[in-house]
């Protein structure tokens, strides 16, 4: 729980609103206090009122790390407008990302600052992440990304090519990209879409860094008529910023809808199987 010599100062990011658990959040919290290099500061974004037992968790944080600062908003706005302001309180041109369920592998920032701090050139810097179930030693599956800027370049065309909660970012870079915009649950793919479009570097690290809680609310969120033509709208965002060609429009929306529609088991087997690598 240090600063090593040479490493730039970070703000780490993070997002809560009342669907949350607060024991997940602590989890969340005690993965960064396990860190082998802590975050400079910590901006915690309230999306809306909170639960009493989210509240109760975060003051406990707060005692624990004199570096959080507490972001309040009125009412729930959603998780772009959430980051968004949670950047603008960011003091620190670097940026880390994760979610209130999630857990940090011990050297997560560590390993991320190392790079930036070597390569100026990358904007965004990602990670794989391993996903569980209930306990964090029931991994289940483990989300592997191209490494290569070109490459990442390339598969976002398919698919999100970074993942959100590990991600580490140069904040101005993203603010001259046009920030988070509102595309509810696309917030992520389409900032990182534009920005490939605009010419910011991407790079992602083949190592897992953090354990994501993957539940069956998650499958279920990502199913359905509604989600499906979100999505399909969102593809054609991405065909009008020039992302996508029309080809790659007409393929995404073939190949997705099916996916979006079908039973939520079978929608979770073709996740486990054919959109991850179940671990060894």
């Amino acid at each position: 729980m240090t600063t090593f010599a040479g490493m730039k100062e970070f703000s780490l990011l993070i997002s809560v609103y009342k669907g949350e658990r607060a024991e997940c959040l602590t989890t969340c919290f005690d993965s960064i206090y396990r860190q082998s290099v802590l975050p400079t500061e910590i901006i915690l974004v309230e999306d809306g009122p909170l639960t009493p037992s989210l509240y109760e968790a975060i003051g406990r944080e707060e005692k624990r790390f004199p570096c959080l600062r507490r972001v309040v908003l009125s009412d729930n706005q959603g998780l772009g407008v959430a980051l968004n302001k949670g950047m603008q309180a960011c003091s620190y041109d670097i940026v880390a990302r994760m979610d209130t369920d999630d857990i940090c592998m011990p050297d997560r920032f560590e390993v991320q600052m190392n790079y930036m701090t070597a390569h100026q050139e990358i904007d965004v810097l990602g990670a794989w992440i391993t996903e569980f179930d209930i306990e964090p030693t029931n991994t289940v599956a483990i989300r592997n990304l191209p490494e290569k800027h070109d490459e990442i370049y390339n598969f976002g065309k398919k698919r999100n090519p970074m993942n959100h909660p590990v991600v580490m970012f140069r904040k101005q870079s993203v603010l001259n990209a046009g920030g988070y915009q509102p595309f509810p649950l696309f917030e992520d793919y389409y900032l990182w879409a534009r920005m490939l479009k605009q010419g910011y570097r991407f790079h992602n690290l083949p190592q897992s860094l953090l354990l994501f809680r993957r539940s069956p609310e998650m499958v279920r969120r990502r199913g359905g008529l509604t989600y499906a033509h979100n999505e399909i709208s969102f593809l054609k965002k991405l065909h009008e910023i020039g992302y996508i060609s029309l080809w790659d429009l007409f393929r995404n929306v073939c190949q997705r809808y099916g996916v979006r529609i079908a039973p939520n088991w079978v929608r979770s087997l073709i996740y486990k199987h054919l959109l991850r690598t179940v671990p060894k």
